[in-house]
């Protein structure tokens, strides 16, 4: 196994050409692995708008099964050809369920498994849960040619629960495909500090290497607001230092209002997996947890069992 890797993250905006979406991810994906890449994160639901804008029945229509689906199998078949592992976010339709999923797809372009995303937001502009159903795979961490790799998605970043369940099971590589942008309601007000720190406490708080890719530019659903993502995709150590990240810092670090050029590209950074394996052994955070003393977690009001 290879345990210096290079991870990927990729960025760009969608508009409502579903064919020129996927290619436009497929030509970042190839880039990407002629630049050394071995990891390559696409962003959340990247083959069309983000229709969770509004809530429209007719977007249902947009799912599809797991198995045999046209997507993933696109992406596996150019796995294979560059000898990378891509994530790749789809809208997946089970049965009478309907989940936000991404698929990971190995070097050799088999399909090692799927996650449903957990946690659903309810908001304007991020009205999830009028569509998806609550993600039942749990966390789930996947071997691959270049390292273990636990995935959430989106929402799933804003707690540390997940990051930490993922690394206990052994993810070496955190992966989180993303579509965040304003808050209709509350034009001037600007997430993108706060998700940077969020994650980058993951990825320290773990010790473990992380990857965040978001999509970028203005969307609108008919009866919908516009809404502006604000990219930022990015690759943070396993002490939470930034790495690599798209666009680049239009203003110094620390600034409130600062975030990166809404820019398409990617970026990648090498990182060593069995240094960050040392690393989290000599810090004793995972030997000194108390799970014992944790019980309070096991419940949505913090009582004790």
């Amino acid at each position: 196994m290879v345990r210096n890797v290079v991870l990927a993250a990729t960025q760009f905006a969608c508009s409502e050409d579903k064919a020129a979406n996927v290619a436009k991810a497929e030509q970042l994906v190839r880039q990407a692995a002629a630049a050394g890449a071995q990891i390559i994160l696409l962003q959340e639901l990247f083959e069309s708008l983000y229709w969770c804008q509004v809530q429209e029945k007719e977007y249902f229509s947009w799912a599809a099964p797991f198995e045999g689906h046209p997507l993933i199998a696109r992406f596996a078949a150019l796995a294979r050809e560059l000898r990378v592992v891509v994530a790749v976010p789809f809208f997946e339709r089970a049965n009478n369920a309907h989940f936000n999923s991404v698929a990971l797809v190995d070097a050799d372009g088999a399909v090692r498994g799927r996650y449903r995303k957990s946690h659903i937001p309810d908001g304007p502009g991020y009205q999830e849960k009028f569509y998806f159903n609550p993600g039942d795979t749990g966390f789930r961490v996947y071997d691959t040619a270049y390292g273990r790799v636990g995935l959430g998605i989106c929402w799933d970043q804003w707690f540390p629960e997940a990051a930490r369940a993922l690394v206990l099971q052994g993810a070496e590589v955190l992966l989180y495909p993303t579509a965040i942008g304003g808050e209709p309601e509350l034009p001037d007000f600007n997430s993108y500090p706060h998700w940077m720190r969020v994650q980058q406490g993951h990825a320290a708080a773990n010790l473990v290497p992380l990857v965040a890719s978001n999509r970028i530019g203005t969307e609108q659903l008919p009866g919908g607001r516009p809404n502006t993502y604000y990219g930022g995709s990015f690759i943070a150590g396993a002490q939470g230092q930034v790495l690599a990240q798209v666009g680049a810092a239009a203003l110094p670090e620390g600034h409130p209002a600062a975030r990166p050029d809404p820019v398409e590209g990617f970026v990648t950074a090498r990182v060593d997996l069995d240094a960050a394996a040392a690393e989290r052994a000599g810090w004793g955070v995972f030997r000194d947890r108390r799970p014992d003393l944790y019980g309070s977690l096991m419940s949505l009001g913090g009582s004790k069992p």
